[in-house]
């Protein structure tokens, strides 16, 4: 996926604002998983190791417009109604 258009923003969150909270977060969990993978890396082992080799952002934005992704938001707990 390459150009994300910004109406599908709009579309997977309240606003855009709330999107991009939504992509930042996703992107923090898919890099923290990249590192630990790539900590385990060894030479007899790579061929086990599966690393994606694209962009975070772009998985992240990805997965929230796929819809893999669910918003909370932090004062009652409940899922935002547009994801």
């Amino acid at each position: 996926m390459g150009f994300i258009p910004l109406d599908e923003l709009d579309v997977i969150a309240r606003n855009r604002y709330e999107a991009v909270i939504m992509a930042s977060r996703r992107s923090r969990q898919l890099n923290a998983i990249r590192l630990a993978k790539l900590s385990i890396l060894t030479k007899e082992n790579a061929e086990v190791i599966e690393i994606d080799g694209r962009k975070v952002t772009a998985i992240a934005l990805e997965d929230c417009i796929e819809g893999r992704v669910r918003y909370k938001t932090e004062k009652n707990g409940e899922e935002s109604a547009d994801s």
